[in-house]
């Protein structure tokens, strides 16, 4: 076996910037932003994807394949790099992929990057983690961010918990519903609050969080924090649908979730998802640390808005098709 050339580790305090970045899942939604900040400010960017085939022809950024199971190539592609910048997670479970293969999978770069000399490691996470919470997705995020944190390197972990702009799935998909359907169900009440943070704003965050040297945990939120029937309600308006909200019991939602799923061949909202932001894991109460309001966002694009269904399970487990 050919032996693969590491890149020593900076001396214990002191920082050497290569100009070379790290990015997991360049292509993907907030990896692209992410990767893209980077850009913008003179950085040099490789990225690390699972789905290294997917790379346009034209790509700026070098690519380099995701695989867990290779510690050597994975510590190869790392090297160099002055600063990782990790998105890597998984939603939901879906065939031999949950949530608990994603912490070992997260721990082994982790791992990898101390080895290849990352002097910092910046890792996107979710608002609220907690190891004892009963829900899997936040459980999981807490075992990753206690990885983070006992593998010696350096880190920022900032905490969406819901991302809007560009091409993500979750305010498209409800758009698309509102545009088609004759009703909407809003679980229980409907007065939860969802604090989202557009998806540059993010990624701005994610490079200012780069550049400092300290240990950090932030959360990435927005200016507003509406209500989830105030959210369906602007959506509504946006994209100019007539469909009536009503309001059902919340157990009942993961149901008719899922039977829309088998209908579009997707996962629209688990029940995991539901209870979160029903028990208010999508909001916080300290001060937005992103500038894009959600309602100004929403009254500039909201003509094309839900004009095409997002499809997660083709994003990240299948091969892209044609979206209905």
């Amino acid at each position: 076996m050919t032996a693969r050339a590491v890149a020593p580790a900076a001396p214990p305090g002191r920082r050497v910037d290569t100009g070379l970045d790290v990015v997991t899942g360049a292509f993907s939604y907030s990896g692209a932003a992410i990767a893209s900040a980077l850009q913008d400010a003179g950085r040099r960017v490789r990225t690390v994807t699972g789905h290294p085939g997917r790379a346009p022809a034209d790509t700026a950024f070098e690519v380099r394949p995701l695989d867990f199971d290779d510690q050597l190539g994975l510590v190869a592609s790392l090297s160099g790099a002055t600063t990782l910048y990790n998105t890597y997670w998984v939603r939901f479970a879906h065939g031999a992929t949950d949530h608990e293969l994603a912490v070992a999978n997260s721990r082994a770069l982790f791992q990898a990057a101390r080895r290849a000399g990352v002097q910092r490691i910046v890792h996107v996470s979710i608002t609220h983690p907690s190891a004892s919470s009963p829900l899997s997705y936040f459980r999981g995020k807490a075992l990753v961010e206690r990885a983070l944190g006992e593998s010696d390197v350096s880190f920022a972990i900032v905490r969406p918990a819901i991302l809007f702009g560009g091409d993500g799935v979750l305010l498209n998909n409800i758009a698309w519903l509102l545009r088609r359907l004759p009703v909407f169900a809003i679980g229980g009440r409907g007065d939860y609050r969802i604090r989202g943070i557009h998806v540059r704003d993010l990624a701005r965050l994610c490079v200012a969080k780069g550049a400092e040297a300290h240990d950090s945990v932030t959360d990435a939120v927005g200016p507003e924090r509406p209500s989830f029937t105030e959210l369906v309600s602007s959506i509504r308006d946006a994209v100019g649908g007539r469909a009536r909200l009503i309001h059902i019991p919340g157990p009942t939602v993961p149901l008719f979730s899922r039977a829309l799923g088998l209908v579009l061949h997707d996962v629209l909202l688990t029940a995991d998802e539901y209870r979160a932001m029903a028990s208010g894991l999508a909001d916080t109460e300290g001060p937005a640390t992103g500038s894009t309001a959600l309602s100004a966002w929403l009254a500039r694009h909201g003509d094309a808005l839900g004009r095409r269904y997002a499809n997660e399970l083709e994003r990240h487990f299948e091969m892209p098709t044609a979206a209905p």
